[in-house]
């Protein structure tokens, strides 16, 4: 055994036996097979070893849609990777909706599959319908929504898992992080376990000293009765991290027998498909799907529950976290709105083996009678047998302003967090922070630089940048209308946009690669030689447009002038271009938006090049704020507290004002 000041290393190939351990030394490793590297660990006036001690690159914390994604980057960029799951079974477990993406969220599915990620495929060997959302609007607000067979899901993310190398799945609850000299060493389990680790990721979703509430009723569990994680906040507290309290909630599962469909209206699929993963075949995916029911609450469901709202945990005090704006309980909407006189709800199939109906725009936290008696009221719901109460759960998050953009910790070396545990919410945020937690935590130990999205190429940087920029005091949501680039981050652009940055990372091959700059530039010839077509005005070039309700032609015109008329296409006035080339439908598809809405791209990447020039400004890490003459005091204590990568994210910053802004450039400037 040798012994110094500061680590201790024994001739065994594992640890001695211990419990409740702390780490007070560096660890050391000598050989994988004859040594193992002892940690000083002290209890009381004893030293004890913990009987565990592996090593590993990466640990994961949790198993959700955020999870999944890191440790998948992680392993696929080949590091050995261990992923901590409080059970098995629950591995991307959606213990809310049964679907994947809608509006903005699909966008985000799109971008993950785009840098190289396992969501969109898994949905499109899953799903049991699908759906365009928004096709009566421009494509910048189109987005994918599939109803997914949530056993299927789950059970199909776990083989990917548990076949990928370098990736270890283990079921345990992990209860403290191991830090020295403001570095991650590694994690511990409740077991007294230590796995040593170049680089943690904490995913750990609604789970830490998680409750579950409906009426009078509460208890600490995690979703659908899984255990919680009762020991890690306390870790993270004493390592100095913030730490918050949020809210969300699920509405009841209901038996599908006790259902009349009879008095709603049937929600049908898409006839044909579009798949979220680019990597999808469109022609495997045709298949009979389920539908989905519309219905409507009333003002006898609004009496009820106003008639019982002070037995609300969520108006009595009893829930403590702070709940979803976007995603309000029933509850709330009827408060909040009180001058509607009904709410949608949606009845969503669980499952193609399960009786469960999910009902979507009633989650609650009321008492299971007041559960029975509002949902009786709704047209269908009359005679409904209820299969899982609605309930609220409050759990432990972060404060995610603690965060570079790179989602490491600003204080913690080697420290990731993704998903909900910074404040986000949904399953398609966690996925997206997930993979660039992973992707970013290769990057650091390979000692390459971050992979850094801005606003400007896509939705997941919009969401990154928001929670580690602007302070979150509510779950976040991804909403198209927080994309201020929105015309330029297209759910069917997302290949063009990110595939690049996947394959420089590692996770993109160069096969799919030479797939996507073939498709770009196939689109760029096409709208070169569109623009060159001259139409003129023959009778079946009259005959074909004003079928479509579009005016005769008095002259000749280019084919790229028509086609910008909004009540005809690319794809329509296919018969009038006799020199057309046949292309595949993603390619026609582009060079219809892009003609189409030319105006509109060209200015806002304009837009984008003004927004370009502050996010390359970059604000040195050892700037002293408090130094800096002419800033607000305001402003010194909000560019202190966050620590802006650039000077673009310095003027998101709520308090700091363009003059702040202008005193810091000229600041800058002078120490350059």
């Amino acid at each position: 055994m040798k012994n110094n000041a500061d680590t201790l290393i024994f001739h065994t190939p594992i640890c001695a036996e211990a419990s409740q351990i702390r780490l007070d030394a560096t660890i050391e490793i000598a050989s994988a097979n004859f040594y193992c590297a002892i940690p000083t660990l002290r209890f009381g006036m004893g030293i004890f070893m913990s009987n565990i001690c592996e090593n590993y690159d990466v640990v994961v914390v949790g198993a959700g849609h955020a999870g999944c994604e890191a440790a998948l980057a992680c392993a696929r960029l080949g590091l050995s990777t261990i992923c901590f799951t409080v059970s098995c079974e629950s591995i991307a477990m959606m213990p809310c909706n049964p679907n994947i993406g809608g509006s903005s969220k699909g966008h985000i599915v799109r971008e993950v599959d785009a840098l190289g990620g396992e969501m969109g495929k898994n949905i499109d060997a899953t799903f049991i319908q699908s759906k365009m959302l928004n096709q009566s609007k421009g494509p910048a607000v189109h987005s994918l929504r599939a109803q997914a067979d949530k056993a299927a899901y789950s059970q199909k993310m776990r083989m990917i898992m548990e076949n990928t190398d370098n990736l270890l799945v283990r079921q345990a609850e992990v209860s403290e992080i191991i830090v020295e000299n403001k570095m991650i060493k590694g994690v511990k389990t409740v077991s007294g376990a230590v796995y040593f680790a170049k680089a943690v990721i904490l995913c750990t979703g609604v789970y830490l000293k998680a409750r579950c509430i409906y009426g009078d009723v509460s208890y600490e569990t995690g979703p659908n009765g899984l255990l919680p994680a009762n020991h890690l906040t306390k870790s993270l507290i004493d390592n100095g991290i913030e730490v918050r309290r949020f809210k969300t909630g699920t509405p009841a599962r209901v038996d599908k027998r006790s259902i009349d469909f009879s008095k709603m209206t049937e929600q049908f699929g898409d006839k044909r498909v579009v798949p979220f993963s680019f990597t999808t075949d469109p022609d495997s995916i045709q298949k009979e799907q389920v539908s989905c029911w519309l219905t409507y609450t009333n003002e006898e469901t609004h009496k009820i529950i106003m008639d019982n709202i002070d037995r609300s945990p969520l108006f009595s005090g009893t829930i403590h976290g702070t709940g979803p704006r976007y995603c309000p309980s029933i509850e709330d909407k009827v408060v909040r709105f009180a001058d509607k006189d009904r709410h949608q709800v949606f009845i969503e199939p669980e499952g193609l083996y399960t009786n469960e109906m999910y009902l979507g725009g009633m989650s609650s936290s009321m008492p299971e009678d007041v559960q029975y008696a509002m949902y009786k009221t709704v047209p269908g719901l009359e005679h409904v047998k209820i299969v899982r109460n609605a309930y609220a759960i409050e759990y432990d998050c972060i404060s995610a302003i603690q965060l570079k953009l790179s989602l490491e910790f600003k204080n913690i070396r080697g420290l990731f967090a993704a998903g909900q545990i910074n404040g986000s919410s949904g399953y398609e945020e966690a996925a997206g922070q997930g993979i660039i937690a992973g992707i970013n935590a290769a990057m650091y130990i390979k000692n390459q630089s971050p992979l850094i999205l801005d606003r400007s190429e896509s939705y997941i940087g919009v969401l990154i940048d928001d929670l580690v920029t602007k302070e979150t005091l509510e779950p976040y949501r991804m909403m198209t209308s927080r994309a201020e680039y929105r015309l330029l981050l297209r759910q069917d652009n997302a290949d063009l946009r990110l595939t690049k940055y996947g394959y420089q990372v590692g996770l993109i091959n160069e096969e799919r690669m030479n797939h996507v700059k073939e498709k770009e530039h196939l689109i760029q010839e096409e709208i070169e030689r569109v623009k060159n077509v001259n139409i003129g005005t023959k009778d079946a070039v009259q005959a074909l447009i004003t079928s479509y309700g579009s005016s005769e032609l008095t002259t000749g015109i280019t084919l790229a002038e028509l086609i910008k008329r909004p009540e005809l296409s690319y794809q329509c006035l296919a018969s009038i271009d006799t020199q057309r080339p046949q292309l595949r439908e993603e390619v026609a598809e582009q060079v219809n938006i892009h003609l189409k809405y030319e105006g509109y791209i060209d200015r806002q990447l304009r837009q984008v090049e003004r927004f370009k020039k502050l996010e390359n400004k970059i604000i040195p890490d050892s700037i002293d704020y408090n130094k800096i003459n002419g800033l607000r005091k305001e402003a010194m204590q909000k560019l202190d507290k966050f620590r802006p990568h650039s000077i673009g994210q310095a003027s998101r910053i709520s308090g700091v004002s363009p003059a702040d802004i202008s005193v810091l450039l000229v600041y800058i400037a002078a120490r350059k």
